[in-house]
């Protein structure tokens, strides 16, 4: 199994490591650098390493680069299991202590972003500094604790419904319904190719995929960012697509520097995915800021 990059003369091999008696695919690119850390990049939901293609091409000249699907996701194995940031964050750090071998700089979008903080949060041992791009995840502040109004319960019981959530699931998983949902989180659409429409179409049909979409309504809530940034002790960038629709990029951004002063911070003018949007930008700022570390 291979993943090609955005350059067609360059073909990023794919392997298989298990974990937890389940298959996790990942990818490697470039070698081992002596005074650079390696690279492992972490996706957002829904997407997998082939999101990481244009990065991995432009990055593999100067670092050991690697990407990982997470479980339940891209070429990953899809169990009936109870999905968290708690269980990623252990698999990031099985994979960075078992496969890489040394302290990782790990790069998140999204989901993967928030996946990212949590393994520097509670194993910095392994972590070298955390890239968070467009990262997800709740702040305390934005959520306090309070009790579901009848509304609520009865929305929540429908989404919880198996045959309810597995009518949505084949809604969104159209090929359709995926392109129609990127033109509103890239600002660009001409990124939002047939490519990368199939890479995210493609996981959705392995078996084990609707359940674990429906594990989105179920799941334990993570810790909260201001808590898991209040105990990293590591180097932290922070780079926002301003243009995300899903997010308000300037207000996070402020509280990412409330809660952990110590980070270098970066907006573009990019939606939800910059580093698919605008790779060159991303890869720049990635390198950069290494070289200051």
């Amino acid at each position: 199994m291979s993943i090609a990059s955005s350059s067609p003369a360059v073909v990023v091999p794919g392997h298989y490591w298990q974990w937890r008696n389940q298959s996790i695919f990942y990818v490697k690119a470039g070698k081992k650098q002596r005074d650079r850390p390696p690279l492992l990049m972490v996706h957002g939901f829904g997407a997998s390493t082939d999101h990481w293609r244009k990065n991995l091409a432009g990055l593999q000249e100067n670092f050991e680069v690697w990407a990982i699907d997470l479980l339940g996701f891209g070429r990953s194995a899809k169990p009936d299991s109870v999905y968290s940031g708690d269980l990623w964050r252990d698999q990031l750090h099985d994979f960075i202590a078992e496969v890489i071998g040394q302290p990782a700089l790990v790069v998140g979008n999204s989901l993967g972003g928030y996946a990212c903080l949590c393994v520097a949060a509670d194993y910095g041992e392994v972590v070298a500094g955390a890239i968070l791009i467009n990262s997800a995840g709740p702040f305390s502040r934005n959520f306090p604790e309070k009790q579901p109004n009848s509304f609520q319960k009865v929305i929540r019981s429908l989404l919880l419904s198996p045959i309810i959530s597995y009518g949505i699931f084949q809604f969104v998983r159209r090929r359709s319904a995926i392109r129609k949902t990127l033109e509103k989180v890239y600002l660009d659409r001409s990124a939002v190719t047939e490519q990368l429409v199939e890479d995210i179409y493609r996981p959705s049909c392995d078996r084990g995929a609707v359940k674990v979409f429906a594990s989105v309504f179920k799941s334990p809530k993570g810790e909260t960012v201001d808590a898991l940034l209040q105990k990293c002790n590591c180097p932290l960038l922070t780079i926002w697509g301003e243009g995300d629709p899903w997010m308000k990029t300037r207000e996070r951004g402020e509280n990412f520097r409330k809660y952990y002063v110590n980070l270098q911070e970066h907006y573009l003018s990019a939606g939800h995915c910059p580093h698919d949007e605008v790779p060159d930008q991303v890869n720049a700022l990635i390198t950069d800021w290494v070289n200051t570390l």
